[in-house]
């Protein structure tokens, strides 16, 4: 059984590394000497950078087999990639339904069909899914949304039960309300949605919190860094909320 020890001898893959929380990520690993790939539709600098539509499997295998071809094994994966919807289900057409599903859901799929097998046959690895705050509660119209990240949640059970002895963690990271471009563009939705102006929408997003602030992508980043890490070896399969205390009240 091999076992990489230490970031510095690890290669990394951040889905969605170009911006909000994959990006924080992304930089702590780079920071930390992790050699760090990024699959996103839109480029960055930070990393090696592959330009891949995870909602399109031939892309997704193309740019896993590029990076096992240059640098031999896959360490680490972190699935930050996703998008949001806003509405009631009677709202949600059908088009909105198949954009959600197919980069929350579908995408992560391929993604872990790819990178899966590698570390099946290293023998090693540690993946983090991105989950959500309402993998654990409903929201008012959010039901495909909410959806998508409960089937990731479910997702991060049955892949630690099925691969926990093959050395392969997975475990699921299930942030708050966080101050990224994402959020931007939700409190931009919401607000003309219910017609009320966006500094009221954010307020209440705000106080919604019990730490009565949003999160940061860094703070995110440091939490998926300890599960990407060898010092919490015994989890896996956990669903971990950093949400400001959302949940527990």
């Amino acid at each position: 059984m091999q076992q990489a020890s230490g970031f510095k001898s690890q290669v990394a893959i951040v889905v969605g590394g170009t911006t909000g929380m994959g990006n924080a990520v992304v930089r702590q690993l780079v920071a930390a000497g992790c050699k760090t790939h990024v699959l996103d539709i839109h480029e960055t600098t930070d990393a090696a950078f592959h330009r891949c539509d995870i909602r399109d499997h031939s892309q997704v295998h193309s740019c896993i087999t590029e990076i096992v071809a240059r640098d031999g094994r896959i360490d680490l994966l972190f699935i930050a990639a996703g998008v949001h919807h806003f509405a009631t289900l009677e709202d949600t057409s059908l088009a909105d339904f198949e954009r959600v599903m197919s980069v929350n859901v579908t995408g992560t799929f391929h993604v872990l069909k790819e990178v899966l097998p590698v570390m099946r046959a290293q023998q090693y690895g540690n993946i983090v899914l991105m989950g959500s705050d309402q993998a654990f509660v409903g929201k008012a119209r959010s039901a495909v949304y909410g959806m998508s990240k409960a089937a990731v949640a479910q997702l991060t059970k049955s892949l630690a039960v099925d691969y926990t002895q093959h050395n392969i963690r997975i475990n699921c990271i299930c942030p708050g309300t966080i101050e990224t471009p994402m959020i931007r563009s939700v409190v931009e939705r919401i607000g003309s949605a219910l017609g009320l102006h966006r500094t009221a929408v954010d307020e209440s997003m705000r106080t919604a919190q019990l730490v009565q602030r949003f999160g940061t992508p860094e703070e995110i980043g440091k939490a998926v860094m300890f599960l990407l890490s060898d010092d919490c070896r015994f989890m896996t399969g956990s669903l971990i909320s950093v949400d400001g205390g959302f949940v527990c009240h």
